[in-house]
């Protein structure tokens, strides 16, 4: 109800409040606005179909599916008290497990079935899991389910569903001892890791079934032969021909250890249509076990078959590998095959035994399409490798460091012959005095890189004395051997007292492969009883190669665990945490008891190496919760754990297992427990309830979340994390999903932004971005999904949800036209942070609101119905009702500007936000956002302190900023100027706003008018501007750089602005404003014509004070406005038709609050009526309440119905707030296209063709006539002009100046000075006045001076008593030579008035003087 002072006047309609059910939303033509953007106070957004809830029961958990953009659904709720904790997609059918009795109403235990493209939810037949599930693993290849948890049946903590049969069974190894945390694959999805809390055994010497985990893995490798060393070829010759002629691919020694995939760079490629022969020597005799090729699966190329020969006795290799389709060893000789499936990297081919050669010939005879090629190609070596020389341990493939030695005393090189031709071998040799005791002789130790656990040979190569002729010198030595970690010595002596070449073996049995902590030893010294005499006093001992020769890769010690016993024994080994099957093994096994040795793979030992490490009474208490393979073979362990003894003492949570051991990560590891792991390339993403490693090394900024590099072994922070405990991560396209119990994402700046449980990273910018949607809660699951009918669902999230909105956005989404139904929304995809600026929320409770509208208007003719809007009994309100609260981040305003340097249409915004690109920078309350590249930088230089409310650009790139701020350094108060080209404030421009005594400056418009191009108006609560007395509103003229009151001026505050006419030459202002005569008229109306301020309609029947106003499309006689009425009781929308204000909108409760009122085009259109034409709707915006719909954020009205359309919700769940939407084209057409047939198009472009002829023709004749007038005109003299006309201007500037000077008269009253008739006509015929011309021929009273004012001013009186106040009428241009350019209503000096046409002036703010149209003043 209005207050009662006055009835409104006869209203044509009322507003029904009877409901009536929803049809389609308004399709609103937002690309006919150019580029949309919609702002304010909410993190998520809902279109109002009442598809998808806004509030959920916290006690369920909710199934939500997310789409690529980040739009979110709900899906689903499970029975109260259920949770969901994992799932996996398979065959467009996502399945769903947890601790559940039902979800979406249908009764299914622990595990269901969904189907996106119906919708529909199953439980999994009968005989299923009978315990809470806590890990699901999706085998398409076998149409397998595993499911992993806390249950007996159908297998003891795993089953396996079958979508073939559609049948429960248990696994074929029929389950663990202890509760399974998580299913994940290999980095070949070649077999599966089970991780949990369960133990595991093996009976006697286990034996490895999977290959070499430091090698990338391959089908086409054994564990055998992933177990070899590459031999390095670095220096090796090699000769491939006939190459390609591309050089991308004729690079023969870019695949002896390729740096990238197959491709450019990393192939090898013959000659189109040719065999090829690749020759590989290395001129010195080496151990050799195999080769190691990698076909090329580039299109058009790849090798079918080829042999091996070696050199130099010319023998063509039997081979033997693994054929990778049935895993069944097959020998070859000639045209062996080479696998063309692109799933398989490489293939090994063993020898029947070690082959000592110097190198070897591959001859490519078979290929496909146009001709052989090579990825990979590697000599293997018999196991491992160490020189005498360093020079010569060099680093092999995959090896993270090459064999080394050691030694003590004086060792020098010689050459010796080896029992192969045309070869040498360089040894070393030192001499020591017969009798030294052998702790007192040299020592020389190799250190051989060894990759693999496993049964080895160890042989000493000692070259014969005949090639030296020093065999009198020789004589025995002693060989320890450390084979591993705690292991004993093997101790042996051995003669070097040999004629001719032999390899001795100094040691047999299991060997640990070399680790940071731990590399194995062979070391000679003198014999304790060394042989022979010597001669002339002196033994020589002679260093030359180490060779391993491995004979099974079937042998884990005991003693390969970190913290282990120390023994060798083949008894029990038992192991935790970890359990891995092979996905093609079908041999039946039994894990929850003793396994047999054959069944123990290559990573069940990190198990051993667990359980040794941790020791038996830590397993009790201690988890396993996530693991991963790195393509380098290098598997991450994640859980809770910590580490007491050996090497692995004081590492915590996380652990890795590589070159056959356990290691620490860099500073020990975690301190808080780890939860999920997500691996993208080198980058592993680590989520849990950590928040810094286990030695301090971040400043407590992994909180939550952490990143390790593989490569560098170093940590690396998100941003400073999330303020709660991660329990799942996703890896989606480049960016990582967080999801956990946690609110807020912190940047390493210190900002944090509203999450609600969920959070993205982006790791192409190292930020916290928009997730796409929004929600608030308790997350337990995130995962990706299946598609189904075109539609992809990127992700699915399950958790405890509190509440939820589809599309989430920190303050601002783009809008553009979908084609049908809702708009597109595209989300900010940056993360705005809170500020120092951050005020509460508002307290309004949101509602789940229901879809209804409000009935059609009913039209009552002429009808006076005054007891319905009669003003209540009240004071009226004598200021705006308090803004709306904007808790950080919001957005509040925006502009479009087209940014040259990057041809791309920004958005520019402004509001209550932080932004922080990187750590080191931080932007405050404005950014500039590029939507094509989704990236947003900060203004240069000083950072706003407040919040800002209103912006606007010019053609120039002049950025202005409104609203309730300071600018470090500089004096702006609530109004500031920014160069977007030059990049820095531009502080001198604009004199401050003033505020009222006891106030501040709050400008909440800034808008410009085609009627004034170099014009910008601002709006708001001010008292002046400058020293310019314009309260509330004011021009600044951007041209003179200066303030200009409209009119008289206004008095009151201004909240909205809008202009009206063809050419915008009227501005309506809505506010609480007070005329210059005193009236009171919220809506008021300036003229720039006549510079004249008058009210819009009967001022008296508006109820309030108005917070928005809006005019149709520019027409003058439709005007809506809003606002609150005078006593706060209610909210109001009126419009009027050009005679009168009618109430539209009473029924909006007081609670609403509205931001902007805006007319927008439809892509369709509505019926028609006398308010609102069918081809527009006029949008509100704000925070709206109303009995009939509940709440809204944006309104649609179509002149008879009120259109609930858009909802929001803050980060907190409460009601949101839109403060407007802006757009790129200022002036577009509400008119829609409509199209002319073809035929009628050709007929009016012939019409138009012959018309333009014509024209042409018309115009020849009248210029032929015009000439021949001018011709007759020439003949008289022109007659002159008017003297007191306007256009009469003087021809010069000295014109100018005699004009506005001569004989000038100071003073006088005001507004005209008394000037004698005789003064006048003298002025007029520049006749000297009695008192003589002041400038006249003897120039007595001249003084020089820069302007003519100088000059009088300085012989005459002062500048006070010189010149006198006048305002600017009119605005006039002042394009000519010696004139002032003047906008209206700015006020000026007169220092001259003598002239009756053209007084001379002075502008008081910038020293300019010129001569301006008398009559322009006043």
């Amino acid at each position: 109800m209005f207050p009662p002072s006055k009835a409104w006047p006869s209203v044509l309609f009322i507003v029904s409040l009877a409901r009536i059910a929803s049809a389609s939303l308004p399709l609103v033509d937002f690309d006919r606005m150019g580029q949309v953007g919609l702002t304010g106070a909410f993190a998520g957004l809902n279109f109002f179909d009442n598809s998808t809830p806004t509030s959920f029961d916290p006690s369920v958990s909710s199934l939500l599916s997310r789409t690529p953009q980040g739009a979110l659904t709900s899906i689903a709720d499970t029975n109260s008290g259920g949770s969901i904790s994992s799932a996996c997609a398979m065959n467009n059918v996502y399945y769903i497990a947890g601790s559940f009795l039902s979800i979406a109403n249908i009764s299914t235990t622990y595990v269901a079935s969904y189907s996106p493209s119906s919708g529909a939810f199953s439980p999994l037949g009968s005989g299923g899991p009978d315990g809470p599930v806590n890990a699901l693993f999706c085998d398409s290849n076998n149409d397998n389910l595993w499911v992993g948890g806390h249950f007996s049946s159908p297998g003891s903590s795993v089953a396996v569903w079958n979508t073939k049969s559609n049948s429960w069974s248990p696994p074929v190894f029929k389950g663990l001892n202890g509760p399974v945390r998580s299913i994940s694959p290999n980095a070949s999805d070649s077999s599966l890791f089970f991780i949990g809390s369960f133990t595991t055994s093996f009976s006697g010497g286990a034996t490895a079934n999977n290959n070499n985990p430091n090698v990338p893995y391959s089908k086409g490798a054994s564990p055998f032969s992933s177990s070899l060393v590459p031999i390095p070829l670095q220096d090796a010759e090699v000769v491939a021909a006939p190459s390609s002629t591309d050089p991308q691919y004729s690079s023969i020694q870019a695949i002896l250890c390729p740096a990238g995939p197959d491709g450019p760079g990393s192939t090898w490629l013959a000659a189109s249509g040719n065999a090829a022969l690749i020759t590989v020597r290395t001129f010195t005799a080496m151990s050799a076990y195999g080769i190691r090729l990698g076909n090329t699966f580039l299109s058009g190329y790849g090798t079918t078959a080829f042999s091996v020969t070696s050199i130099p006795d010319n023998t063509v290799q039997s081979l033997t590998y693994v054929d990778p389709s049935t895993g069944q060893n097959t020998t070859c000789t000639s045209n062996c095959p080479l696998s063309t499936d692109p799933s398989i990297l490489y293939q090994d081919f063993i020898f029947t035994a070690p082959v000592t050669l110097t190198g070897v010939q591959v001859t490519l005879s078979e290929w496909k399409g146009n001709a052989p090629g090579l990825h990979i190609l590697q000599l293997l070596s018999s196991g491992a490798f160490a020189s005498a020389i360093s020079g010569q341990n060099m680093q092999s493939c995959y090896a993270p460091n090459p064999s080394n030695v050691a030694m003590t005393g004086t060792w020098s090189p010689k050459n010796a012959n080896t029992n192969i031709p045309a070869t040498l071998q360089t040894v070393l040799v030192t001499t020591v005095p017969v009798g030294t005791p052998a702790s007192q002789a040299p020592t020389f130790t190799w250190m051989p890189y060894v990759s693999a656990s496993g049964q080895y040979v160890v042989n000493l190569v000692i070259p014969g004395c005949d090639s030296f002729q020093d065999c009198a010198l020789r004589t025995s030595v002693q060989i320890t051997v450390f084979p591993g970690d705690g292991s004993q010595p093997f101790v042996s002596i051995v003669s070097q007292q040999v004629q001719n070449d032999v390899t001795v073996p100094v040691y047999g049995g299991p060997v640990v492969p070399s680790s940071s902590s731990f590399v194995i030893t062979v070391t000679m010294s003198l014999a304790d009883q060394p042989a022979g005499e010597g001669q002339n006093g002196l033994y020589e001992l002679v260093a030359g190669n180490v060779e391993l020769v491995l004979t099974s890769a079937n042998t884990t010690s005991a003693a390969s665990g970190v913290a282990g016993n120390g023994s060798s024994s083949l008894g029990t080994q038992r192991g935790f945490g970890l359990f891995e099957w092979p996905l093609n093994l079908k041999a039946s096994a039994d894990a929850t008891g003793v396994l047999s040795n054959t069944s123990e793979t290559a990573a069940d030992v990190i198990g051993v190496d667990l359980y040794n490490a941790l020791g038996t009474a830590n397993t009790d208490s201690a988890y396993v919760s996530a693991a991963v393979q790195h393509p380098s073979g290098i598997i991450f362990l994640g859980g809770s754990f910590t580490f007491a003894t050996g090497s692995l003492s004081g590492a915590a949570n996380i652990v890795a297992y590589k070159q056959g051991s356990l290691v620490s990560l860099s500073d020990g590891g975690l301190n808080g427990a780890v939860a999920s792991f997500a691996l993208y390339g080198d980058e592993l993403y680590i989520g849990g309830s950590f928040s810094d490693t286990q030695t301090p090394s971040t400043q407590g900024k992994l909180m939550g979340v952490a990143m390790y590099n593989v490569k560098t072994n170093s940590w690396s922070t998100l941003g400073a994390g999330v303020n709660g405990v991660v329990a799942s991560i996703a890896l989606s396209d480049s960016s990582i999903q967080v999801a956990g119990n946690f609110t807020q994402a912190v940047t390493l700046a210190g900002s944090t932004t509203s999450v609600g449980g969920f959070a993205t990273w982006d790791i192409a910018t190292s930020s916290w971005v928009n997730s796409g949607g929004f929600v608030k809660g308790n997350f337990t699951f995130v995962g990706n999904g299946t598609s189904s009918n075109g539609q992809e669902m990127s992700q699915f999230l399950a958790g405890n949800i509190q509440t939820m909105a589809k599309y989430g956005a920190t303050g601002m989404v783009m809008l553009s036209n979908s084609g049908s139904g809702d708009p597109t929304v595209a989300p900010l995809e940056i993360q705005l942070g809170s500020s120092a600026n951050a005020s509460s929320s508002t307290s309004v409770t949101q509602k789940r609101y229901n879809h209804y509208r409000r009935r059609p208007v009913t039209w009552l003719s002429r009808m006076k119905i005054p007891a319905l809007f009669r003003r209540q009994a009240s004071t009226a309100s004598s200021a705006l009702p308090p803004l709306p609260p904007t808790p950080a981040p919001a957005v509040l305003a925006g502009v479009f500007w087209s940014n040259s340097s990057s041809s791309h249409e920004v958005a520019i915004i402004g509001g209550n936000f932080t932004f922080s690109a990187s750590s080191s920078t931080s932007s405050q309350a404005i950014v500039v956002y590029d939507p094509v590249t989704s990236s947003a930088t900060g203004l240069a230089g000083e950072q706003i302190q407040g919040i800002v409310r209103a912006l606007d650009v010019d053609t120039q790139g002049h950025l202005y900023v409104g609203g309730e701020f300071s600018l470090t350094g500089t004096n702006a108060n609530g109004f500031a100027i920014y160069d977007l080209v030059g990049q820095q404030w531009l502080t001198t421009i604009a004199p401050p706003l003033q505020p009222h005594p006891g106030s501040s400056v709050v400008v909440r418009s800034i808008t410009a008018t085609s009627y004034k191009s170099n014009a910008i108006i601002v709006a708001g609560s001010f008292a002046e501007a400058g020293t310019v007395a314009c309260q509330g509103i004011c021009l600044f003229d951007t041209t003179l750089k200066q303030w200009n009151a409209l009119g008289s001026g206004l008095q009151g505050d201004i909240s909205s602005v809008s202009s009206a006419g063809s050419n915008q030459e009227l501005l309506v202002a809505g506010g609480v404003i007070t005329l210059p005569d005193g009236t009171s008229a919220n809506v008021a109306q300036y003229h720039f014509a006549n510079n004249s301020w008058t009210a819009v309609g009967d001022p008296t029947v508006i109820p309030g004070p108005v917070t928005a106003v809006e005019v149709n499309n520019g027409n003058s006689s439709s005007i809506f406005a809003a606002g609150r009425t005078g006593d706060g009781s209610s909210s109001f929308v009126i419009f009027w038709d050009g005679v009168s204000w009618y109430n539209i909108g009473s029924d909006f409760q007081a609670d609403s609050n509205i931001s902007q009122l805006l007319m927008v085009p439809l892509q369709n259109t509505h019926s028609s009526n006398s308010i609102v034409e069918s081809d527009r709707v006029l949008m509100i915006s704000g925070a709206l309440s109303d009995s009939s719909f509940g709440t809204a954020s944006v309104v649609l009205f179509d002149g008879q119905t009120f259109i609930p359309y858009l909802a929001s919700m803050s980060a907190q769940g409460t009601l949101g707030y839109v403060s407007s939407l802006f757009y790129s084209i200022a002036n577009f057409s509400f008119g829609q296209e409509s199209f002319l047939a073809t035929g009628i198009v050709i007929l009016i472009s012939i019409a138009i063709a012959a018309g333009v002829v014509f024209l042409l023709a018309l115009i020849g004749i009248l210029w032929t006539l015009l000439s021949r007038k001018d011709d007759k005109l020439s003949r008289y003299e022109n007659e002159e002009e008017d003297e007191d006309s306007i256009q009469h201007r003087p021809s010069s500037l000295l014109e100018h100046i005699n004009a506005a000077t001569r004989s000038t008269i100071l003073g006088g009253q005001s507004p005209f000075h008394n000037v004698s008739a005789e003064k006048v006509e003298a002025a007029r015929t520049g006749e000297a006045e009695p008192e003589g011309d002041l400038f006249g021929p003897d120039a007595s009273n001249y003084l020089r001076a820069t302007t003519p004012s100088d000059a009088i001013i300085g012989t005459m009186v002062t500048e006070e008593e010189g010149s006198r106040p006048a305002h600017a009428r009119f605005s006039f241009d002042g394009s000519g030579e010696g004139e002032l350019p003047m906008t209206a209503g700015m006020e000026i000096a007169v220092l001259d008035d003598k002239d009756n046409a053209w007084w001379y002036a002075r502008n008081p703010h910038t020293g300019r003087e010129g001569v301006v149209p008398a009559s322009y003043l006043y």
